[in-house]
């Protein structure tokens, strides 16, 4: 299956959004320690969700949604979302760093593949991109934290 339509895409993009939420979800019950931090990143992506769904109901018409303005392969951009009872918090840190990487990459290819036809995606996509890059420090801060404390949470 090949994305091609902005329906297409943005179902994508909530279907990562909601998907990174239940991963973050899971990292608050399972760690404690930094539940507020993994609760932000929840609320964040609800916001994102609604930020998308938003850009599409004011822009699309009819004469947009039948054009492809994408092509994708969501396959590229599949989440590892469920985190095995084994997996200790450091590899949970990763694997959360691994999620973002791969919804970045799907933003800015959207936003790139998009910018000719569409003005309010790429600019969505991407302000989306940079809140996620924004997430990646504070995740591979807590690695760092991990690393120097040498201890589960």
């Amino acid at each position: 299956m090949e994305l091609n339509t902005a329906s297409a895409a943005i179902g994508f993009a909530k279907a990562l959004e909601e998907d990174s939420a239940k991963f973050y979800e899971d990292l608050s019950r399972r760690y404690p320690r930094n539940e507020e931090v993994f609760l932000a990143l929840v609320k964040e992506n609800r916001k994102n969700a609604a930020q998308i769904q938003r850009a599409y109901y004011e822009v699309i018409t009819d004469a947009i949604e039948g054009c492809f303005a994408f092509s994708m392969n969501p396959d590229e951009y599949t989440l590892k979302t469920e985190l095995a009872e084994e997996t200790g918090y450091a590899e949970a840190l990763e694997q959360a760093v691994e999620i973002e990487d791969k919804i970045i990459k799907f933003y800015l290819d959207a936003a790139e593949q998009s910018k000719s036809l569409l003005a309010d995606f790429p600019r969505v996509f991407t302000m989306i991109a940079k809140k996620r890059e924004n997430r990646l420090s504070v995740l591979k801060s807590l690695i760092g934290k991990e690393d120097l404390e040498g201890g589960n949470c």
